[in-house]
């Protein structure tokens, strides 16, 4: 789509109209959901010839392989990120094993960034192994360097930027122009970006990857996930695989996810701005050792963000200074919240805060902090609630520690 003039479509513009065609639709806004498994065919020949269509963009065959709903939201989620095309699968963590499976066969080596979400960490793990894959993990910041991992049989390298829970944001030129000089797939989790922060794809990378869960549906009431091909041969590649190992994504959750897309933009501003006010405070606590925002000039990889970024969205961690009363300080702190649900997933308009160890998992360089390891999800409340929220919650822990003091010397 175009403006009037010629000129490029605003992002908004884009958000309210792409893909959706009312006046098929008998002039109604939304695509109309279509439940369903069964597909009729009125006559042999068109039965004949579903078993030969192209399942990406021909006509529909079976409800598993796709429907008018999964299909506009691929084609949505497509266009924002400047790929080939889409798949559109059952949840965040079906992204990320779909690609896995698609490009890795036994006697393959694939590398996995060290600060990768945790599920994928165990499918690098646990699973990939009994497949006949060899996998290891690499320093998120080894940017060009990353060829001393590389080895003859390396075929996939997986990226997240910034990585999940410790926010260190990756050199992804650097590592994508390594990989395409040795033929090596990659594939990145843009989830924390989504296409309107960050573009994988103008930056080499061969497949993006969305837990369409978080902002893109952006009401913690679905779960979807989305991989974006750079090219037509990945994204045939892939929905080979989606249909063979029978990914599926529902025309509920499609539209409803499609409904959360239309105002992604806006609510973004709102998560970041917000989420920026209260990681400048966090920083001014003295109870924090450090804030991991990347979009702070204190992030050790704030140049790299500002040089591939064009934003930041509302989630973001800090380490808290080792305190007196150690758990029970945390334990404090957590339960103290009155607006901060403790609870996984992010991307929704409540905000969210996660406690991690990362000791016993880091390898690549092992993680070393003491304090306690925290990650915000800010939500769309107003931000000057949430800071007075946390401000009462340190008081609450400040007091628990002293309280086991006295006891302790009594």
């Amino acid at each position: 789509m175009q403006s009037l003039d010629g000129s490029p479509l605003g992002l908004g513009t884009r958000l309210a109209h792409e893909t959706r065609t009312p006046f098929a639709h008998h002039g109604f806004v939304n695509t109309p959901i279509h439940r369903g498994s069964t597909v009729l065919f009125k006559t042999l020949d068109e039965l004949e010839g579903a078993m030969r269509v192209d399942t990406r963009r021909g006509p529909y065959t079976y409800g598993l392989i796709g429907n008018p709903n999964s299909r506009e939201l691929e084609k949505l989620c497509a266009s924002l990120d400047g790929g080939a095309g889409a798949v559109v699968v059952e949840s965040g963590l079906a992204a990320v094993s779909l690609p896995l499976l698609a490009n890795l066969a036994a006697g393959d080596h694939a590398l996995f960034t060290d600060s990768c979400y945790g599920p994928t960490r165990h499918l690098a793990q646990s699973i990939l192994p009994r497949m006949g894959v060899t996998t290891e993990f690499y320093n998120p910041r080894i940017g060009a360097e990353i060829t001393r991992q590389f080895r003859s049989n390396t075929k996939f390298i997986l990226l997240e930027s910034p990585g999940s829970l410790t926010f260190e944001v990756q050199d992804v030129p650097a590592i994508v122009g390594a990989a395409r000089a040795c033929n090596i797939v990659t594939a990145i989790d843009n989830t924390w970006a989504t296409p309107l922060f960050m573009r994988p794809i103008e930056h080499g990378v061969d497949l993006v990857i969305h837990a369409l869960t978080k902002y893109q549906s952006g009401n913690s009431d679905i779960l979807l996930g989305a991989v974006i091909a750079r090219d037509e041969a990945h994204w045939a590649n892939l929905k080979h695989h989606a249909e063979a190992h029978g990914h599926y994504a529902h025309p509920d959750d499609c539209a409803t996810c499609l409904r959360g897309m239309r105002s992604l933009e806006v609510r973004l501003k709102r998560h970041e701005a917000s989420a920026l006010q209260v990681a400048q405070w966090l920083e001014s606590r003295a109870e924090v050792g450090r804030v991991l925002h990347p979009a702070l000039a204190s992030h050790p990889d704030h140049a790299i963000w500002r040089r591939d970024f064009t934003g930041s969205s509302g989630l973001f961690g800090c380490v808290l200074k080792p305190q007196p009363g150690g758990r029970a300080y945390l334990k404090a702190f957590l339960e103290g919240l009155r607006f901060f649900g403790m609870g996984f997933s992010w991307g929704g308009f409540e905000s969210l805060v996660v406690s991690s160890d990362l000791r016993q998992s880091r390898v690549a360089p092992p993680w070393t902090d003491e304090g306690p390891l925290l990650r915000f999800q800010i939500g769309l409340e107003d931000p000057r609630d949430l800071i007075s929220d946390l401000a009462q919650a340190f008081d609450c822990a400040a007091s628990a520690a002293k309280a086991i003091r006295t006891d302790s010397n009594a």
